[in-house]
């Protein structure tokens, strides 16, 4: 079945309000974002999506917004308390069906859900070790997790998946096999002569470890905390892994913090200094939802553009980064992040 197909295969749809926008949500995942009365209509718009990933953290997004959030607000109401987050059900980020997303705390996700579960003790050897320091996951989450495998999926394809998963976090953490990845075969209904090991073979007889189990589907971030500290006081850095010095964050906050930053900023300026490069900024701008962006590029890498997003939040300038293979694919990005239209042509980055 085609992403076409898919879309359109439901049989309910629900509104709701989320951070100020009408959307309407269907119970495949899918989300259409309203266009704001007497303001211009933004690129993604009036439009049924299940989002573009986000390619540091696998989720779905529809503009800034995670698209999960949205479905859940929609079909399974506000959560509990402000601490309650967005469990999905089978790990795959992608798959926002309603029923494979719930509310829990960040300690009964780990906790309760049992593929999590086994991610946490094959990484830190007990849910005892992690519950007595969370913090300790960080040393093993990897740096550059595997999302190949997630997609939107069918309701087939869900249960396929969930099964496969759920059986693998049943094995023992002693249980060893070699070769193999999790790929589409995930998605696959299990044959007759895979019922008593399911997760140790797949269709082609690939097997599949624990420990590659493991490290090829990510630790949630629920489970793994995104926000840490940066190198520069009243700076943290959200899905940012290497410490990072923010030279322009204001040393004292005022009244109107984000005004006080933005007043920091000049393009050329060194915006950030790690021990991996230094980026200078390109062009900047003020969204009306409480956001600056900032556009930079290092001197060298692969992926030399980036897009800062910096929010204020309990106190705190909050700073989160994508990179870009090509200037264009970051001035896109800042188009849209003000809710423009953007009149230039696609490139790589929209690829890739």
């Amino acid at each position: 079945m085609n992403i076409h197909s898919i879309l359109n295969d439901y049989t309910e749809i629900k509104e709701c309000s989320y951070k100020g926008e009408h959307y309407s949500v269907r119970d495949n995942g899918a989300v259409l974002r309203h266009a704001r009365e007497g303001k211009r209509i933004r690129k993604d718009d009036n439009t049924w999506t299940f989002g573009k990933p986000n390619e540091n953290t696998g989720y779905m997004e529809i503009g800034t917004e995670r698209v999960h959030r949205i479905v859940a607000f929609a079909f399974l109401g506000e959560p509990p308390t402000p601490q309650h987050i967005v469990d999905h059900i089978d790990t795959n980020r992608r798959n926002n069906r309603p029923q494979n997303l719930r509310w829990l705390t960040k300690l009964e996700n780990a906790l309760n859900n049992p593929i999590t579960r086994k991610k946490i003790e094959y990484l830190c050897g007990s849910i005892e070790a992690f519950v007595n320091d969370p913090s300790i996951i960080q040393e093993f989450v990897d740096d550059n997790p595997n999302y190949e495998w997630m997609r939107t999926v069918t309701p087939e394809e869900a249960k396929a998946s969930y099964e496969r998963l759920c059986a693998w976090a049943e094995t023992k953490n002693n249980e060893k096999s070699l070769g193999g990845a999790i790929g589409e075969w995930i998605y696959t209904p299990y044959g007759r002569e895979e019922k008593k090991s399911p997760f140790e073979r797949e269709q082609h007889n690939i097997n599949v470890t624990s420990e590659q189990i493991g490290n090829m589907i990510s630790i949630d971030s629920h489970t793994a905390d995104s926000l840490t500290e940066s190198l520069t006081p009243n700076a943290m850095q959200r899905y940012w892994r290497t410490p990072t010095e923010f030279p322009l964050c204001p040393s004292e906050v005022g009244d109107r913090p984000l005004t006080t930053y933005l007043n920091n900023l000049k393009k050329g300026a060194v915006i950030t200094k790690n021990q991996y490069a230094t980026h200078f900024i390109d062009d900047f701008a003020s969204c009306n939802d409480n956001r600056l962006v900032i556009i930079t590029h290092a001197d060298d890498g692969i992926k030399k553009f980036s897009m800062i997003t910096i929010t204020f939040e309990d106190g705190k300038y909050v700073h989160e980064g994508t990179t870009f293979f090509e200037e264009q694919g970051a001035q896109k990005a800042l188009t849209l992040a003000q809710g423009l239209k953007w009149e230039g042509e696609d490139g790589i980055d929209d690829y890739c």
